[in-house]
């Protein structure tokens, strides 16, 4: 706590207008930044976590299989069929078109 609080009172204080304006992408900012998201954006950072942890899961999951048996097989084949069901929903709702 006490490095950044030297660090803020000691450091050079030399404002530039190209240092304090806002980036993005390399271009000057437009628009209001307050403008709402498209709801499609969310879904598919929520599909993209979805099937990341899908990944977490089956690695661990391939590497301990010979010694799971039928019982890690069974509940593996019903962890997939749930996430499949719920990706072909998604698919047939349209949230991963974009128009």
């Amino acid at each position: 706590m006490i490095a950044p609080l030297l660090g803020y009172l000691l450091g050079p204080k030399r404002p530039n207008p190209e240092k304090l304006s806002a980036y993005e992408c390399g271009f000057d900012p437009f628009g209001d930044s307050r403008t709402p998201f498209d709801v499609r954006f969310y879904l598919v950072a929520i599909l993209f976590i979805l099937f990341d942890l899908e990944t977490a899961f089956l690695v661990p999951w391939a590497v301990v299989f010979r010694q799971l048996g039928w019982f890690g097989l069974i509940s593996m084949a019903i962890f997939l069929a749930l996430l499949t069901v719920g990706f072909v929903y998604e698919w047939k709702k349209g949230a991963l078109e974009w128009e």
